[in-house]
């Protein structure tokens, strides 16, 4: 019996506000679909299992391991990926104070390690450091840079306000 290939369906995502059209295999996960078909490679293949959050983007406003999501469940959802965050050549605050405070060694974690960030900030604008150590415990850094790492993210928080009460 010859088996048959999964039927291919047509998908639209919305990445970076950027809505596109594609075929996809039912099987592939968004990260995969971010980095091959879509070229944005700042969200990293690591693990493959959830457990280091390299690929972390945000879905809906949620830091999301995108290797663990098929990309055919996504349509209709808001993803942003770390190639979102700048604007007109401007750096977004949070990408500013990683640079600021050193929150990159290798670099390899910072663009999942900035977008769980993100999505802290978001539902929790002045976090604590507890807080910020539980929203990135699902995001791994080989050079245990933790400690900029936070320095970071309680910048971000201070940079994000200071912009959102001048307008």
């Amino acid at each position: 019996m010859k088996s048959e290939e999964p039927a291919t369906p047509n998908i639209r995502l919305t990445v970076n506000g950027e809505t596109r059209a594609l075929r996809v295999q039912p099987h592939w996960t968004l990260s995969r679909v971010l980095r091959r078909e879509f070229g944005l490679t700042g969200a990293k293949e690591a693990c493959g299992e959830g457990a280091c959050g390299a690929c972390t983007v945000l879905v809906d406003g949620v830091a999301t391991p995108s290797c663990m999501i098929l990309a055919v469940e996504q349509e209709g959802k808001s993803i942003v990926t770390i190639e979102g965050l700048s604007k007109n050549g401007v750096l977004h605050p949070i990408q500013e104070a990683w640079l600021e405070e050193y929150g990159a060694q290798c670099g390899f974690c910072s663009p999942g390690m900035i977008m769980s960030a993100l999505g802290l900030l978001a539902k929790n604008p002045d976090p604590d450091e507890e807080q910020i150590k539980e929203a990135l415990g699902g995001n791994l850094c080989i050079c245990s840079n933790y400690e900029h790492i936070i320095a970071a993210v309680k910048s971000a928080a201070r940079k994000m306000a200071k912009e959102a009460s001048h307008g």
